[in-house]
């Protein structure tokens, strides 16, 4: 009896001992050995996965349809909000399932504007404001618009607070980019964005900043304030 205890004593220590030298053989992974992944790494890489990163500010598409503008009297009132998002992660689910400029149809115009500022005139953030805007040829203008996109989503310009937001305008004989900014008197704001916006593109032609005001007094006669 004292016997067999014995050997299920000596079998035990020698199985904690066979565990144990295990456990530092584990701890001394050479360089370059793949080891497997652990719950605890698992766990960790899920919760990486599924955190979103938000952005400075939400933002809303809207889309404005030729076939509805057609019908309206009053500018503005064919306007429809597409969709709202505050992450990076939701931006690019929202951008890859929207058609691209190249993709829309003449007349259509696709706006992308910080949330709860409507992309009209009348707006009290956007009616003392104005407009720089780039002129593409037709199907030109989808990498642009990307960009425009990342740069005021991503807080790119020194100036952020002023941007409103961007249009992409598809015509029969091109499309432009319009960028909306809050206060058209600020020259020295305006300028410094016209110069960034026409850096992050890589835009060489000259672009010109009008007003509002202007606009909606001249109309198509209205001219260039600024100009880089």
């Amino acid at each position: 009896m004292a016997t067999a205890e014995m050997e299920k004593t000596t079998t035990f220590d020698e199985a904690e001992k066979v565990k144990l030298n295990a456990n530092e053989a584990d701890d001394e992974v050479e360089e370059g050995e793949i080891v497997e992944e652990t719950d605890d790494t698992t766990s960790y890489l899920s919760k990486e996965i599924a955190t979103k990163h938000p952005l400075e500010h939400s933002w809303t598409f809207w889309f404005d349809n030729p076939v509805a503008k057609s019908r309206q009297t009053a500018w503005g009132s064919s306007l429809r909000n597409v969709y709202t998002f505050s992450t990076v992660e939701d931006f690019w689910g929202a951008y890859n399932n929207i058609h691209h400029p190249s993709k829309l149809v003449v007349g259509a115009d696709l706006h992308c504007f910080k949330h709860k500022i409507e992309p009209k005139w009348e707006d009290p953030v956007c009616a003392n404001g104005g407009t720089w805007k780039m002129s593409f040829s037709k199907g030109k203008s989808d990498t642009s618009w990307l960009y425009t996109l990342l740069a005021m989503i991503g807080h790119q310009f020194d100036h952020e607070d002023e941007i409103c937001g961007a249009v992409v305008s598809v015509r029969g004989k091109g499309e432009k980019i319009s960028l909306w900014t809050k206060n058209a008197a600020n020259e020295t704001a305006q300028v410094s964005i016209g110069k960034q916006w026409k850096q992050f593109l890589d835009y060489s032609d000259s672009v010109g900043f009008i007003f509002h005001d202007d606009a909606k007094r001249l109309d198509r006669n209205a001219k260039n304030r600024y100009t880089v």
